[in-house]
């Protein structure tokens, strides 16, 4: 019987790797690879030996007869892709672990961030080379993207975080925790001390819409809200009001998805997640019982994926609805049968009284072809006036949540492109002249370097074009040489920020959050501020 992947699938090509047979697609070597859902094993050549199970970091891949329930249509998803692509397995050219020559002597490399990217850079290093590396990160723990966005009801999707938890405890590895770079030392003083620096420091901001009333109370962004249940220090507890009984989303992404999942996800199914106390408290007082999804265009494009999509449908109590609207209606019954628009083929189309209340109980609503024009409100924000078809229409919402993708911001030091939000760089070589000319010693990996494109599995061959570019011009002489040590280094980061916190604080904060995780019958209880995540490391690691 052969394996199928599932919704939790990450992309990071783990299993492509250990598959006897090749008949997992596509892979890092096919064209569509980073553009489709997910991954996909071909049933006609699977030969069912298992190993891409074992390798999966997510739990994401099972026998076809152990499928039931939702992740029963897998196995149709997994049979389809290979209905419309030709099943080519011939194995591409072998990729050699790297490594430098043994007259380059041990390097020093510096880490700026501790999410995905980093953590994918820093395996690579570790793995390929004898290198020193320093792992720096402006939060008091690692994780970022893992720990800060991932939604706490997908925690298969988290447990990508336990194949970097080895990394963490890695010999030649230095952790500095609550440290930011370009505040507490600057990008000169971390490349004085390394040989070089690579930035994995993602997007942290959001998009804006660009809109009258976007800056009133109410509206806010899928960024604070998913920091907001995910214990992120910046995001205060009291941040979001969950009073209103409709709230628009604006944007039809998997983080759209995500918060419209949570905000209508009953309390009770929530409470055995890490999710913040404080959202779990909200939402068990929330009066929200209608999330609308807004796309500005039709359904053939919405941005959600597939697996994501699918998952609304395992929610119980809760209905998924599409506005109806005739073009939509139109779209849907001529779709192709595996594109986006044939997701919506059964779901119910109804007419919305988009003027008054939302109907007693618990539901989702798709509107497509609607591009947002105005938030309207005293001093908060009431409605939401949108364009469809050149007619306006008002939808009234008490909370609006732009979910219209992220933006990385400039980095002290570094150049910047305004125009992508990304650090000009060509192969993770950072450019800083007109000409083209490289910055020495200093490369980018993930969002900053690419936008804020792919999933977590994405960061993984990202992270190899960086590394290889590392790894080439160390091999070439065109690293420069630090002038100081690491211990240098260390004792200028103590001194410049006393509070920061190491590899034992991190480990101390870990144990804490599950012990609490423990007690209340939970993964992990999160510490939700600075001042609790720096009491915890220096109480319980100084033991």
């Amino acid at each position: 019987m052969a394996f199928a992947i599932t919704q939790t699938c990450c992309n990071d090509a783990s299993c492509v790797s250990v598959c006897p047979v090749n008949c997992i697609h596509p892979t890092p070597d096919d064209p569509d690879f980073g553009s489709t859902d997910m991954l996909y094993v071909d049933p006609q050549a699977c030969i069912d030996c298992g190993a891409c199970a074992d390798a999966c970091p997510v739990d994401a891949i099972f026998p076809v007869d152990r499928l039931v329930g939702p992740d029963s249509v897998y196995a149709d998803l997994n049979r389809q892709y290979y209905e419309t692509r030709p099943a080519d397995h011939t194995w591409g050219e072998p990729r050699y672990p790297r490594s430098v020559p043994g007259d380059v002597g041990p390097l020093r490399i510096a880490i700026v961030g501790t999410g995905p990217a980093a953590c994918y850079t820093a395996q690579s290093l570790l793995r390929s080379t004898s290198a020193e590396v320093t792992m720096l990160d402006r939060m008091p723990v690692p994780g970022g993207l893992v720990r800060f966005g991932v939604a706490p009801d997908h925690p298969s999707t988290k447990k990508v975080g336990d194949s970097f938890s080895a990394l963490y405890r890695h010999p030649r590895l230095t952790l500095h925790l609550n440290v930011d770079v370009g505040r507490d030392v600057t990008h000169e003083e971390v490349a004085a001390h390394h040989h070089a620096v690579i930035y994995a420091v993602g997007a942290a901001n959001d998009r804006m819409l660009g809109i009258p009333g976007e800056d009133m109370a109410g509206s806010i962004s899928a960024t604070e809200f998913v920091g907001w249940y995910n214990s992120h220090p910046d995001i205060p507890a009291t941040a979001i009001d969950l009073s209103a009984e409709r709230v628009a989303v604006i944007g039809n992404g998997n983080v759209a998805l995500d918060v419209a999942r949570i905000l209508v996800t009953g309390p009770d199914r929530l409470a055995g997640t890490d999710i913040a106390d404080h959202a779990l408290a909200a939402l068990r007082r929330s009066r929200v019982r209608e999330v609308v999804v807004l796309g500005r265009r039709g359904p053939e494009h919405a941005a959600y994926t597939r697996p994501e999509f699918l998952a609304l449908h395992q929610l119980p109590g809760v209905d998924v609805v599409v506005d109806d609207d005739p073009a939509v209606g139109d779209t849907i019954a001529a779709a192709e049968p595996g594109s986006k628009a044939a997701l919506l083929d059964g779901v119910p189309a109804e007419k919305v009284d988009w003027a008054g209340p939302p109907p007693e109980g618990r539901r989702i609503v798709f509107r497509f072809l609607s591009s947002p024009l105005e938030l309207d409100g005293d001093g908060r924000v009431e409605s939401v006036r949108v364009d469809r078809a050149d007619e306006a229409d008002t939808i009234a919402a008490g909370l609006v949540i732009r979910s219209i993708g992220y933006r990385s911001v400039p980095v002290a030091g570094l150049p910047f492109d305004a125009a992508t939000a990304t650090v000009p760089h060509r192969a993770g070589r950072v450019l800083g002249t007109a000409a083209g000319g490289q910055v020495a010693g200093t490369y980018v990996v993930g969002w900053i370097k690419r936008g804020p494109s792919g999933g977590i599995g994405a960061n993984r061959t990202c992270s190899a074009e960086t590394v290889d570019s590392v790894l080439d011009d160390a091999a070439a002489g065109r690293l420069p040489v630090p002038a100081g040590t690491g211990k240098d280094f260390a004792r200028l980061v103590r001194r410049r920020k006393p509070d920061t916190l190491g590899r034992r604080e991190m480990l101390a904060i870990d144990r804490a959050e599950r012990r609490r995780g423990r007690d209340a019958g939970r993964p992990r209880v999160k510490f939700a501020t600075v001042a609790e995540l720096l009491k915890a490391g220096r109480r319980l690691g100084a033991r």
